[in-house]
């Protein structure tokens, strides 16, 4: 691509730089001013084509290896995957918090007019004064029937859960740059066949042109090579796009924000693809962290099925006060201690509340149940996306020795067709028609190459290999 953008260059850095003609030597001086004036149009315009040239010119090697692992640094959906993995962690530590005693410090400070009760509100003590004071409140459960413990296993199992689905983050960011890597190194290849096609098109342009100029051909045979030759332009201008946005996808996938200019090194080809889909199937439902994300999703309801159908039994609980009551208005001829302590053990037993914990015990069943429909959907999901990545990857794989046999036979035909042009035992049609030939083998046989190794990162994605 260096190569292609630096001749592209200075072919434009030629056109911009006219070349005087000889009348030009003994110009007058306004002529001498306009070629000033051109010279310096002509070297602003070089340096900016300089200036652009410069990102191409540095480019900076880049294996798929460095690249996958550039994005697991960078990528912004890996991040946000491993943070929520961590979010989920701290949900655990919040679910344990129940097995700990809670103790709270408190001051209080009130005022009141002597003799008066409180007559409104919740049923606590009437009688108020002046008083200062501090102390300590602590409760701890005793037991709560389990219910604890069943929701500190579930948040435990929606953190490992929450730790495959990072894991699958991962294994869909390192796909993306699969695919976008080997798109990129297509479209380069590609550029570089319509680069030489077009040279090899100009060049027949250019002898049947002094072949018809000395009446040995017909201008029209100048005219089906000139529309031979604006196709393979045609095909150099997209194949140009299509370097553009192959590097626009695979820095998505990257996840950089800036573009930069890569130069990719070629991979080895893959080996075949299993003759069966089977195993692979079996080895998918292994590995793949969707499915083992799920499977934990799915105990964790379970978990929290059981954690609610423990509401309905009872709670035991210790409370208890201690503290200092540096001042207190006395009201009555018994005085009140500047100290107090005192404990407590409840027994909460749930009679009645309208069907509430009743409703919840069933609202979590049914989720549960859907858990077990999510995973059943997700492994039929999971084996038919295995089929169908081995499928593409198996005719991925036949079509190599297929395109590379259409290639040869191409460059033959070609061979044999422009021997027969030039001795005049044919027309311009069939040698024209050989190189289109030709070009669409090296197009074929160029896809061929990178659909295969595009096809065995998705076989190798869906059995949870790419990793």
């Amino acid at each position: 691509m260096r190569n292609d953008v630096a001749h592209a260059l200075l072919r434009a850095v030629s056109a911009l730089v006219p070349t005087p003609a000889p009348g030009r030597l003994s110009a007058t001086h306004q002529g001498v001013e306009t070629s000033l004036d051109t010279a310096r149009k002509s070297a602003c315009a070089t340096w900016l084509l300089l200036a652009a040239a410069c990102p191409f010119l540095a480019q900076t090697p880049l294996t798929l290896q460095d690249a996958e692992a550039l994005a697991i640094k960078n990528h912004p959906q890996v991040q946000a995957a491993q943070l929520n993995y961590q979010a989920s962690q701290q949900a655990v530590a919040e679910a344990r918090s129940a097995y700990f005693p809670t103790l709270q410090g408190d001051v209080t400070a009130s005022q009141g007019n002597p003799q008066a009760r409180i007559g409104a509100g919740a049923l606590v003590a009437s009688r108020v004064w002046d008083r200062f004071g501090q102390g300590i409140t602590l409760s701890q459960l005793i037991t709560d029937s389990g219910r604890t413990r069943n929701l500190v296993a579930s948040s435990r199992l929606q953190a490992q859960a929450s730790s495959q689905t990072y894991q699958a983050t991962r294994y869909n960011v390192l796909l993306r740059v699969n695919q976008g890597y080997f798109q990129a190194l297509q479209a380069q290849a590609l550029v570089k066949v319509a680069d030489e096609t077009v040279a090899a098109r100009q060049l027949l342009v250019d002898q049947v042109t002094a072949l018809a100029q000395n009446k040995l051909r017909s201008q029209l045979d100048v005219s089906f090579a000139s529309v031979n030759l604006a196709q393979a332009k045609l095909l150099l201008i997209r194949a140009q796009d299509g370097v553009a946005q192959g590097f626009a996808e695979l820095t998505r996938a990257l996840g950089l924000d800036q573009q930069q200019a890569y130069k990719l090194n070629e991979e080895p080809l893959p080996p075949s693809p299993p003759a069966d889909s089977a195993d692979l199937v079996t080895q998918a439902f292994q590995q793949r962290p969707e499915l083992a994300g799920v499977r934990l999703e799915r105990e964790s309801a379970y978990r929290f099925e059981r954690a609610e159908h423990d509401l309905s039994y009872p709670t035991v609980s210790l409370a208890g006060v201690g503290g200092f009551i540096p001042y207190i208005h006395q009201l009555t001829t018994q005085t009140v201690p500047p100290e107090y302590e005192s404990a407590a053990v409840n027994v909460e037993i749930p009679i009645f509340n309208g069907g509430l914990f009743a409703a919840r015990r069933e609202a979590a069943r049914f989720k549960a149940q859907a858990a077990d429909q999510r995973v059943r959907d997700l492994e039929e999901g999971v084996a038919r996306d295995v089929r169908v990545a081995w499928s593409d990857s198996l005719t991925a794989y036949h079509q190599l020795d297929v395109t590379a046999e259409l290639l040869r036979d191409a460059t033959m035909a070609l061979d044999l067709a422009q021997g027969r042009y030039n001795l005049g035992l044919s027309s311009i049609v069939e040698l024209t028609q050989a190189q289109l030939n030709l070009t669409e083998a090296e197009v074929e046989n160029l896809g061929a190459k990178y659909d295969y190794q595009k096809s065995y990162a998705v076989l190798r994605y869906a059995t949870g290999m790419l990793r």
